[in-house]
């Protein structure tokens, strides 16, 4: 199938509005996310089924020209299969014309991508980790959710109500009159629209394709490094010499308290059991929802809190320079792993590519192996070592003292005028990706960076140097010279 491409002048993004639907509409927006996911079971079954077909012939002996042949999962053919079952599987054949066709759609293009992921992972053309054979999705656990691509898909004209096809029409929790401007001006045009039930509320998520247009910025000269972290969410150097530190809400950490209170109640009523069949009690569900109500806030919080200082940074600098760092490889620290999470790394990295897209201005996205902190951001002399614990980052070459986090921020600083990218492999002094020699480095602490020629390895340094944004016996002159060659970019 081939892939949707915007016209030139436009870009396709997504609005996603909260939504207040009445009793009525709540029940039709119930049953069009169960049929998704009745129809998504049905492919999955029919699929396997011919699978579990082949390994019982096989079994018993049958010749390789005659088992069952074998079942295609694309959506074309899928869904022909489950248009000509419907009338009839005592599954369908009583409610199915209930709910809109793309209902049913939104299941079989799920079952039909569960499929393709799972072939190209165990042929090996898939990035990532490896993905199993898709399950059947329970009607516990099961995510509502429902994706429109044809029918009436708009935002009436007060602004305060969209409309979907055989649902209805169905108010917003707050009016987007500014979408409807635009709808009419021209400039945003509706491509689909998914509806889900996520932390106890309907979303509605529009996906559109709109003109772009370009936000100026505040200082469209001026760099800023940033360094993230748990003690502080982030440490921005920027380029007038400025070190402005950004606390870290701990939004998790302070909801703990609620939390196990709300845990102990409900772990107290009378639960769900798998194994034994056994339904919830009232009272539990009660208690449950409770608590997710606390997990909720908690999620809010944490996303108004990143959405804030991404947007005033993208809305501010012209050029971000954040670190490539490996979060699921941080997540497995079994001993901050909660804090990690809750300071949402990933999600700060993803916020800011696409908004400096929406500003027109650059990232820079630091190389993983590029040592930050154990750099010298005055004479670029390179520690060996530099334990977690250690927070005040002491040069042995200079007698530089410098707080850990602000002195990584500088030499992010430095990359925003040195190159358009990250420096080659990462590695301490490697500003030539092709001079280094040896492998690649698989730990912090493995020693193996190669000495550039012309680069003097003195003491306390493992590679060289690398040229300090710090250079310089005045503070004017180097905000001078940073201004300059961010002026020539």
């Amino acid at each position: 199938m081939k892939k949707f491409a915007p016209q030139p002048g436009f870009t396709a993004s997504a609005h996603r509005l909260a939504l207040d639907p009445n009793a009525a509409t709540v029940t039709r927006l119930h049953s069009h996310a169960g049929a998704a996911r009745a129809a998504y079971n049905w492919a999955i079954a029919r699929v396997t089924a011919a699978w579990r077909q082949r390994q019982v012939e096989a079994s018993y002996g049958i010749a390789e020209d005659d088992p069952t042949p074998w079942r295609s999962w694309s959506l074309p053919s899928l869904r022909k299969a489950f248009n000509e079952a419907k009338r009839t599987d005592p599954r369908f054949a009583g409610w199915w014309e209930e709910n809109s066709k793309e209902a049913y759609n939104t299941g079989l293009a799920n079952a039909s991508a569960a499929f393709d992921a799972y072939a190209k992972s165990k042929r090996g053309k898939r990035k990532g980790a490896r993905v199993g054979v898709p399950r059947f999705k329970s009607k516990r656990k099961a995510r509502l959710a429902c994706r429109f691509t044809t029918g009436a898909i708009r935002i009436e004209a007060d602004g305060r109500h969209v409309t979907l096809p055989r649902v209805g029409t169905i108010r917003l929790h707050e009016p987007r009159p500014d979408l409807r401007a635009r709808i009419d001006a021209g400039t945003l045009r509706f491509l689909s629209a998914t509806v889900r039930l996520d932390r106890g509320r309907w979303f509605v998520s529009f996906q559109v394709e709109e003109r772009n247009e370009l936000v100026k910025v505040a200082c469209p000269d001026a760099a800023v490094g940033i360094d993230l972290g748990i003690k502080t969410l982030a440490v921005l150097a920027d380029s007038d010499g400025a070190v402005t530190e950004v606390p870290n809400p701990r939004h998790l950490d302070h909801a703990q308290k609620q939390l196990r209170r709300a845990s102990r109640v409900t772990s107290r009523r009378r639960g769900p059991d798998r194994r034994t069949g056994q339904k919830p009690s009232h009272r539990w569900e009660k208690a449950n929802r409770a608590r997710n109500k606390i997990h909720h806030r908690v999620t809010n919080l944490r996303e108004d809190t990143l959405h804030k200082l991404t947007t005033r940074l993208t809305a501010e600098y012209g050029t971000l320079v954040i670190e490539d760092l490996n979060v699921a490889g941080m997540g497995r620290n079994r001993r901050l792993s909660r804090r990690i999470a809750d300071a949402s790394f990933g999600e700060i990295r993803r916020q800011l590519t696409y908004k400096t897209r929406r500003h027109g201005t650059r990232l820079v996205v630091a190389d993983r192996w590029f040592p930050s902190s154990k750099t010298c951001s005055r004479c670029g002399a390179v520690k060996a070592k530099l334990p977690l614990s250690v927070r005040v980052f002491e040069c042995d070459a200079c007698g530089l003292v410098l707080d850990r986090d602000a002195n990584a921020g500088h030499n992010l600083l430095a990359l925003a005028t040195r190159n358009t990218r990250s420096t080659g492999t990462g590695v301490a002094g490697d500003l030539n990706p092709t001079a280094v020699v040896g492998p690649k480095p698989r730990g912090a602490d493995r020693k193996t960076r190669a000495i550039l020629p012309g680069l003097p390895a003195g003491k306390g340094r493992a590679g060289g140097t690398i040229p300090s944004p710090r250079a310089g016996t005045e503070a004017g002159d180097r905000r001078q010279d940073t201004r300059t060659q961010l002026a020539l970019w």
